[in-house]
C-alpha cells in the first residue's frame, strides 16, 4: 500500500532555493552561542569588569550554573578571572580578554551575516 502523498511535495513544484548565508552555520562559535555564555560575554563586552555576584544578579542564575559557564569561557581564554578579598570576603571579578572580544565580534558579524541573508529578497519569489 502506497503512503499518503499529503506529506510529499507536488511534482510540478521546484524546491525553494534560498540564498546561502555568507558564513556557514557550522562556523558559528558554539562556545559563545550557548545562552548563558552569550550573556556573560555580552555583559563583559559592555562593562570593563563585573564581579561574580554582579553577573549572577544580571543573568538571574545560580552560583553553580554561572561558575560552570564562566569556567568554560575562562578555559578558552575568552574571559579572565581575578580573585581577591575585600576585608575577609572573597571577591571574584571577570573581564573580557582580547581573545574573547575578538571571538565575540566574529560571532556578532556571523549572526549579522545570517540575518542579512534571511532578509535578502529571494530571487525565486520575485515577481516578473
Amino acid at each position: 500500500m502506497a503512503k499518503s502523498s499529503a506529506l510529499s511535495k507536488p511534482r510540478d513544484q521546484a524546491p525553494r532555493q534560498s540564498k546561502a548565508p555568507e558564513a556557514p552555520v557550522q562556523d558559528l562559535d558554539r562556545l559563545i552561542h550557548e545562552r548563558m555564555r552569550l550573556g556573560i560575554v555580552s555583559a563583559l563586552a559592555a562593562n570593563s569588569s563585573l564581579t561574580f555576584n554582579d553577573l549572577k544578579r544580571l543573568l538571574k542564575t545560580t552560583d553553580g550554573n554561572l561558575s560552570v559557564h564562566a569556567r568554560k569561557l575562562e578555559d578558552a581564554g575568552y574571559i579572565a578571572c581575578m580573585k581577591s578579598f575585600e576585608g575577609r570576603m572573597p571577591k571574584t571579578e571577570y573581564t573580557l580578554t582580547a581573545t574573547g572580544r575578538k571571538a565575540f565580534e566574529k560571532y556578532l558579524n556571523h549572526m549579522e551575516a545570517l540575518i542579512q541573508a534571511m532578509k535578502a529578497p529571494d530571487p525565486a519569489t520575485k515577481e516578473r
